[in-house]
């Protein structure tokens, strides 16, 4: 916990520090008084309001215990066995199998799932995923992950606002920068997210396996959650963008350059890791 919080620091001092680097770049003393303020709201929207924005993102409505019953009787077993306060639950009307959890701490925290995964995966197997995304919230990387996102957004909007003011005299940073700045912005963006992401997927897959006891529920269902994927995959946009390294699965295509850079690892192996820690053998 200790060590996420520190993560969490050098983040947003990183995102502060390039904004205002930027700032200063494009508008001199003027640029860096307006990025100062930027950075400012930037951190504190990106810490307090993380959870709306990624549920907004994804059109999340809350869910009354009425509504779905087997879902609440999940989250609220294993918030008891893990003797952590039970989250906030969220219901996406995307038909693609997901799943993501958010907030800033436990106290404060979100599950979401899709109707594509309610629809899709059985009682076990979304045990399974509730589990995964309940770990990512005790370890404290759903902050962590939002901070990424916030970091991530801010680089995609300045290179595009570099672009928009770039000139070519000596006094601006000059048109083929501002669109360096455009292109190597995603993708510096993608690399902190997937340096972030990757060994958190890892991570909350084994904690999450060990909270319900079943690693194969956990695997059943990713297996399950990559062919829906694959089959339905979402548009990318720059609200989703921000939010899809916090799913269980990247929601997109991921072919080419997306493939690269991107924020999870590859299904199989995390599949290969759960039956490991079962003792299966085909």
């Amino acid at each position: 916990m200790h060590h996420n919080g520190l993560r969490t620091a050098i983040l947003l001092g990183a995102l502060s520090a390039f904004i205002l680097v930027v700032g200063a770049w494009l508008g001199g003393g003027s640029g860096l008084r307006i990025a100062f303020v930027i950075a400012l709201a930037t951190s504190g929207v990106s810490y307090f309001f993380s959870d709306r924005i990624a549920l907004s993102a994804m059109r999340a409505r809350p869910v009354a215990e009425v509504e779905q019953p087997v879902l609440y009787r999940i989250v609220r077993e294993l918030s008891y066995d893990a003797r952590q306060p039970m989250p906030r639950l969220y219901v996406s009307p995307t038909m693609q199998p997901n799943a993501f959890a958010t907030g800033r701490n436990p106290r404060n925290a979100a599950v979401c799932v899709t109707h594509g995964t309610l629809g899709l995966l059985d009682e076990r197997e979304l045990k399974g995923v509730i589990g995964h995304e309940l770990a990512h919230v005790y370890n404290r990387d759903i902050l962590i992950s939002s901070i990424a996102g916030a970091l991530a957004t801010m680089i995609t909007y300045f290179g595009y606002i570099g672009l928009f003011f770039g000139s070519d005299d000596d006094e601006g940073p000059g048109f083929l920068s501002a669109l360096l700045v455009m292109i190597l912005g995603p993708v510096a963006a993608s690399m902190i997210q997937m340096a972030i992401s990757r060994s958190r997927e890892f991570a909350a897959d084994e904690t999450g396996a060990r909270l319900t006891g079943d690693p194969l529920a956990l695997a059943s269902a990713l297996r399950k959650i990559e062919m829906g994927v694959r089959q339905l995959p979402l548009m990318e946009n720059g609200r989703l963008a921000s939010a899809s390294h916090m799913m269980i699965a990247n929601p997109f295509r991921g072919a080419g350059i997306g493939k690269l850079f991107s924020t999870h690892p590859p299904i199989a192996e995390r599949i290969s890791r759960l039956e490991r820690m079962a003792g299966y053998r085909r």
